[in-house]
């Protein structure tokens, strides 16, 4: 069978608590699309503060501009046909509004993976939620640092329930229409 690529890319943002399987979930969704033939960027934000986002912080304003910078690189991406898969906290409505503005909504799905703050932390293999409750952890998302539920997404994934692979059959099924021939 052959494929075709697609003449213009699209970006799918998984977004969430710390340990509500972003990047696992991305992972398998990228491994996915490549055996169908699809050119994918995959952006994860462990990743990307260790390079391009390098010295940010964790304040609002710093995650603010990481969200923006990593938004343009996939937005850059998308325009050279390329399909993007992000995996990052985006933890604020704003957030999802500066991503939204930059790659556009036309181009942009917002996957949310939903799974209670329990799950998360019986995932959380860097420790980083134990820290945060002894105080040792300043500005941890879902403890001393807010995250906003969204009001609205394009598809929400709970990960908390559902397997990871369940989770990226729903979200290629959502893609099915994107994909077109793949």
């Amino acid at each position: 069978m052959t494929t075709q690529t697609p003449s213009s890319g699209h970006v799918f943002w998984l977004y969430g608590l710390s340990g509500a399987g972003k990047s696992t979930l991305a992972g398998l969704f990228r491994a996915e699309l490549c055996a169908r033939g699809v050119p994918v960027l995959a952006l994860d934000g462990d990743t990307v503060r260790s390079g391009l986002c390098a010295g940010l912080g964790f304040s609002d304003e710093a995650r603010t501009e990481n969200l923006r910078r990593s938004s343009e690189v996939a937005r850059l991406a998308r325009d050279s046909g390329l399909w993007v898969v992000a995996s990052f906290i985006t933890p604020l409505e704003s957030h999802r509004d500066l991503i939204t503005r930059i790659i556009g909504a036309e181009a942009l799905s917002l996957v949310y993976l939903d799974a209670p703050i329990n799950t998360c932390q019986s995932r959380d293999v860097k420790g980083l939620y134990a820290r945060a409750r002894e105080g040792r952890l300043a500005q941890m998302t879902g403890i001393s640092s807010r995250f906003e539920v969204p009001g609205q997404t394009d598809i929400t994934l709970d990960t908390g329930a559902c397997s990871p692979e369940a989770c990226v059959a729903r979200l290629l099924s959502y893609a099915a229409d994107k994909l077109g021939s793949h």
